[in-house]
């Protein structure tokens, strides 16, 4: 019989207490992976093993869009309230010779419309131009030869000013025909006219015509509003008036001569002694460098039609007659 060294209880018991863990472990580890590589759709499902997860398990190929948290929403804006733009009131529109609204002495429009091809019937009697209104018998010669015409409410507005574009609309209608002999004619294509401006035509007219130059820079400026001197010396220009011998004498009827340009000396003289000046409300007072009026233009474009034998003159207490 061998002697052998006796066992140590505690050394077997601690191994069969191994080998019963390592049993259960695997048993374990083998229940979960049995669980788990059950599963119909392929997932894991963790969230499964979370009692806290209230996820519902989307259907095979659903995508899952996470719900945002409360700190990724934003608050709604509040919306200002805009007002409301008042309203803009818009005057009636010029249009060429004629318009829906003004005609052509004032301001003009910017462009033509359709409307522009459709002429309005001139106003035969204005609502602000009284019988003895001191220009009515020139506003109606002009009004009845369709060179000038009225508003479409019955109003003339005599005493609104005119501008560079509308006076020479009104020239164009004045003189249609050819200019009078010895005329200086020029050609311009002007860089503020468009083509499809309203009084492109009549510019280039009166322009051709001897009536009216632009500006240096090749430029027209039809907006702007005429003097009573740059009417006169258009006028002048347009119908080659002659300068009598002294200029100097005829000026003399004119309370302010010392107010009119050396250079326009000779050009005012003879439109005077043309018969071509209009004064109002004294006739020795020519006021050259205030802005004209549509009254006054009315006048003085009616007599120099008078002058090239276009009309009849009108003669009146404001007429200017040399001495």
């Amino acid at each position: 019989m061998t002697n052998l060294p006796p066992r140590d209880p505690r050394s077997s018991n601690l191994g069969f207490d191994e080998l019963i863990g390592v049993v259960v472990a695997f048993g374990v580890i083998g229940t979960i992976l049995a669980v788990l590589l059950g599963q119909k759709d392929n997932r894991f499902g963790f969230e499964a093993l979370d009692p806290s997860s209230t996820t519902t398990p989307a259907s095979p190929g659903a995508l899952i869009i996470p719900s945002p948290t409360p700190e990724a929403t934003l608050p709604t804006p509040i919306a200002r309230e805009t007002p409301s733009p008042s309203p803009t009131t818009v005057g009636p529109r010029r249009v060429g010779q004629r318009a829906v609204g003004p005609l052509i002495v004032g301001a003009a429009p910017a462009a033509k419309t359709e409307e522009a091809e459709a002429e309005a019937t001139p106003v035969k009697g204005f609502s602000d131009v009284p019988q003895d209104y001191w220009a009515r018998p020139y506003i109606e010669a002009l009004t009845q030869r369709e060179v000038i015409a009225g508003y479409t409410d019955g109003t003339f507005r005599p005493d609104e000013p005119v501008t560079r574009a509308a006076f020479a609309a009104q020239l164009d209608k004045a003189f249609a025909e050819k200019p009078v002999a010895g005329t200086p004619r020029y050609t311009a294509d002007y860089k503020d006219v468009a083509n499809q401006f309203w009084a492109s035509s009549a510019i280039r007219q009166a322009s051709a015509n001897g009536f009216m130059r632009g500006y240096p820079g090749n430029v027209f400026r039809p907006q702007q509003e005429i003097s009573k001197l740059q009417a006169l010396l258009a006028l002048n220009s347009g119908l080659n008036l002659p300068a009598p011998a002294a200029p100097n004498q005829v000026l003399q009827v004119y309370q302010d001569a010392a107010q009119i340009p050396k250079y326009a000396t000779n050009a005012v003289a003879a439109a005077t002694q043309a018969g071509i000046v209009v004064n109002h409300p004294n006739r020795q007072q020519l006021n050259p460098n205030i802005l004209i009026t549509r009254a006054e233009a009315a006048a003085l474009i009616h007599q120099a039609m008078a002058k090239a034998g276009k009309v009849e003159e009108i003669s009146t207490e404001y007429l200017v007659k040399p001495q």
